[in-house]
């Protein structure tokens, strides 16, 4: 007879892991399964885990915003000890250049009044007074290396920055990760590794479970599809893809690690950024070293890949961004030998996740995570926890979306505005930054 659960969750990277400790402190028998040896090895420990609440649409602010107070308080999040410690959160604040194609942080202020998030208007000299080891003219549109005008300043100056004290990022997605399945250990649920999904089992139109490679069936009337970049392949694999308007692809992304410049504390003194004038944005890495990442500018084209057949060697790409990121900070040295992540995001149409049901009665999504949803995984656990818990309950979420409510910001959010049947949203920034 096959092993039964209330819930099975595929995927034990941060989120599928929330969704399970979630459940089962709501009194579930669940179940992840993932594909690799532990939890938080796949997209999840590549992530940058910057946590920030700047967002272009009032909804992904809220979201965003109710992130940040779960990893504030993350040991009274998590209720237990983890023999290995806890994942910290570095609060360095966040600085977001003003630029052109962010329309100079307007809409994006106003999205912080709203919901009475702090931030500072900083003029070029404040910014100075933080990362002397700025050069603030103009260089966009951001180019490619091999572009004649590449390193051409373009401007001037600047136009400042906003500041957000409430950001930060998390030293080890992977530990945050195995933090949460500890606590969710400890609320009942179980974890299986090294398991690869082949089949979503289903009779008389609902699910039934799943069936493994090795041929092991285990039974549950829920099934959540939490795969990270492999969430086209679940879903494909339920027969729910060609019914949803908002699909997902898998993106490969490269990620730089460079040596901040000599003299220069970094680990301390450097924020979070964000910067579309380079399309960079960067947080301080371990050995003194700054991460930039890119804001993913037209120049540089999109790879969509298999996410079981792609190029994990780093490519020109690198360099591209290490140059741009040497165009803000001249005294950068440039390694000779690329260091840094090469991995993938798990992208939606207009970048903002899907949080849903499907067509499928009792298969769920939480996937479209786009590299920037690890902030919110906590929150995402619990609405995808309430969002079960209703629908299995006979609530038709697709006519009345299910509502919840948020511990710390005392919100309502529409779980509905992350549907998979909604249209494009035109206010998505539709790159990482959401």
């Amino acid at each position: 007879m096959a092993e039964q659960f209330d819930a099975i969750i595929i995927g034990a990277g941060i989120i599928g892991a929330s969704v399970g400790l979630e459940l089962s402190r709501r009194g579930w028998r669940t179940l992840n399964v993932d594909r690799l040896p532990a939890a938080g090895y796949g997209s999840t420990s590549a992530s940058c885990a910057i946590i920030r609440s700047h967002y272009s649409t009032l909804d992904g602010t809220a979201l965003a915003f109710e992130g940040y107070q779960y990893w504030k308080n993350w040991a009274a999040h998590l209720g237990v000890e983890d023999e290995r410690g806890l994942a910290r959160f570095e609060e360095v604040g966040c600085a977001i250049m003003k630029t052109e194609s962010n329309g100079y942080m307007k809409s994006i202020c106003a999205n912080l009044d709203a919901l009475d998030i702090a931030w500072e208007d900083w003029d070029n000299a404040a910014i100075m007074e933080r990362l002397p080891i700025y050069d603030l003219r103009s260089f966009a549109p951001a180019k490619r290396m091999d572009d004649p005008g590449f390193g051409e300043a373009t401007g001037p100056s600047m136009s400042g920055a906003v500041f957000t004290p409430q950001a930060g990022y998390i030293t080890d997605p992977q530990l945050a990760t195995h933090n949460v399945q500890v606590a969710a250990e400890a609320a009942g649920a179980a974890f299986l590794f090294n398991a690869d999904v082949r089949e979503i089992r289903q009779s008389g139109g609902k699910v039934r479970g799943i069936t493994l490679a090795n041929g092991d069936d285990i039974d549950a009337p829920v099934v959540a599809n939490v795969a990270g970049p492999h969430s086209a392949i679940i879903n494909e694999m339920a027969g729910v893809a060609d019914a949803m308007n908002i699909k997902t692809r898998a993106l490969r992304q490269e990620v730089v690690h460079i040596p901040a410049p000599e003299g220069f504390d970094y680990m301390s003194r450097g924020p979070v950024t964000s910067d579309s004038d380079i399309a960079c944005y960067s947080r301080p890495e371990t050995g003194n070293h700054i991460l930039f990442g890119s804001e993913d500018p037209e120049c540089d084209g999109r790879e969509w890949v298999d996410p079981d057949d792609y190029n994990t060697e780093f490519t020109d790409q690198w360099q591209t961004q290490a140059l741009r990121a040497g165009q803000r900070v001249p005294d950068l040295k440039i390694p000779n030998q690329a260091k840094g992540v090469v991995s993938l995001y798990d992208v939606t149409d207009d970048w903002i996740p899907i949080y849903d049901q499907s067509d499928l009665p009792g298969f769920y999504m939480a996937v479209g995570t786009s590299g920037n949803q690890f902030k919110n995984a906590p929150v995402a656990g619990a609405m995808m926890a309430e969002l079960i818990i209703a629908t299995q309950g006979g609530r038709d979420h697709d006519a009345d979306p299910v509502q919840f409510d948020y511990l710390h910001t005392k919100r309502r959010a529409n779980i509905g505005f992350f549907s998979r049947n909604r249209k494009i949203n035109p206010n998505s920034s539709f790159t990482v930054l959401g």
